[in-house]
């Protein structure tokens, strides 16, 4: 099969769209004829040699797909050949065909385009899991997500807004603020020039942040846990700023807050805590939200893989809002 392949660490020339072998059908699994992948900032440290794979998982990149099923591995009921879906994958989504353990598959929502659909798994199982089962955000809460104008900033946005709370995001530009503010954003601070401690306890009388969701690591922590409210919850997802950072205990303790840190590829397929129990989470509850227009996939280019090197710059583009998709014909 087609797929895009990497001779060695590096920019984003040194992804090819060449040969690769065929994935092995495996039971419990389905495969998935790939009609788009889309762009997630894992890849981008993939490609450097800084994000390997899981044990097991496929070296292509790719956490995410959309297509049609082509088989069914032994033992997988509740899916049909051709039925179009999008799939949440460990890797190898940067390719013509991918197989996935079929607790992580997905119905494409009613009414999302197929190729935008590609973008949906990732964002919508990292938000969920970390926004809600962890997060626990309920109605008239105040939920701050840094980077709002990024696929997960831009779903959590939205997700959040639906749920009934007051919504808060930083971004580094007008123009992602204004989007930002499209989507539902009650609350936008320009991190480049305004300190969102300052912004957000003005603008909440000095309440905070009950749920932050961070994806700068060590750069944001003390900061992150002084705008947080009394049992305010933070949960990182990234390390954009670094690995390793001052906690003030004594801050924690008074504030009686919770600090969570949590990744989506690593976890076992099923089970507690699983990527099968997330997934059958985001269909029951995520689901009917984006079939009703409440949430919608946020695309900010459309690209064929070939084009893998061009998406990779657009989305480490300063300018960049939501999702890159990779489109792959027949």
């Amino acid at each position: 099969m087609r797929a895009i392949t990497i001779s060695e660490p590096g920019g984003p020339e040194v992804m090819v769209w060449g040969e690769a072998p065929e994935p092995e059908l495996l039971p419990g699994h389905v495969l998935i004829d790939v009609r788009a992948t889309a762009v997630n900032r894992a890849d981008l440290l993939q490609r450097q040699g800084k994000y390997p794979p899981p044990p097991g998982a496929s070296e292509v990149l790719g956490l995410e797909c959309s297509g049609t099923i082509a088989a069914l591995g032994e033992g997988v009921s509740g899916w049909s050949i051709g039925d179009e879906v999008c799939a949440l994958l460990a890797g190898g989504g940067y390719a013509e065909r991918v197989v996935v353990p079929a607790q992580q598959v997905l119905p494409v929502p009613a009414g999302v385009d197929l190729a935008a659909a590609a973008g949906l798994p990732e964002v919508a199982c990292t938000v969920w899991s970390n926004v809600v089962m962890r997060g626990r955000v309920t109605t008239g809460e105040v939920f701050l997500v840094h980077g709002g104008g990024s696929g997960i900033g831009t779903h959590a946005i939205q997700l959040a807004k639906a749920l009934g709370a007051t919504v808060a995001t930083t971004a580094g530009s007008p123009g992602k603020l204004e989007r930002c503010r499209e989507l539902g954003a009650d609350i936008t601070i320009d991190y480049t020039n305004e300190d969102f401690v300052e912004v957000l306890r003005d603008l909440t009388d000095g309440h905070g942040a009950d749920v932050i969701l961070d994806n700068m690591g060590a750069k944001y922590l003390p900061r992150n846990v002084d705008v947080l409210a009394k049992d305010g919850r933070l949960a990182i997802i990234g390390m954009q700023g670094g690995v390793t950072g001052e906690l003030n205990i004594g801050a924690l303790l008074g504030k009686r807050a919770t600090v969570t840190a949590a990744g989506l590829r690593g976890r076992p397929v099923s089970g507690a805590h699983s990527k099968g129990e997330i997934v059958d989470e985001v269909r029951r509850h995520v689901w009917p939200l984006v079939e009703a227009g409440r949430v919608v996939p946020v695309v900010s280019a459309e690209l064929p893989i070939a084009d893998a090197p061009r998406g990779h710059e657009l989305l480490d583009s300063p300018d960049n809002v939501g999702k890159v998709i990779l489109t792959i014909d027949d």
